[in-house]
């Protein structure tokens, strides 16, 4: 019973460290630095060792539209034939 309790202790005091050190770890990447570093051109795996995993990406008429971060300070790429067509960023440091 005591290790039970002390295991669902752990998951609810560790479980939201956890996330958050990921969120902390995947915005060192959005950086103006790192944003530099981007090329039209580029492919995607190069684009993705860059900055990592996108938060998500969508595809409409052979247009993929990716986005690391989020709305407040986030990179945007658009891909087309899986190559780098339109960069953008929003409140980068």
């Amino acid at each position: 019973m005591i290790g039970k309790n002390l295991r669902a202790f752990r998951v609810s005091l560790f479980g939201p460290l956890f996330v958050a050190a990921l969120l902390l770890g995947c915005s060192d990447r959005l950086s103006l630095d790192n944003y530099n570093q981007l090329k039209v051109g580029q492919s995607y795996d190069e684009v993705k060792r860059i900055l990592g995993d996108p938060a998500r990406c969508d595809e409409m008429v052979g247009v993929r539209n990716c986005v690391w971060g989020g709305e407040q300070r986030g990179i945007k790429v658009a891909f087309m034939a899986g190559k780098v067509a339109l960069l953008s960023a929003n409140n980068l440091k």
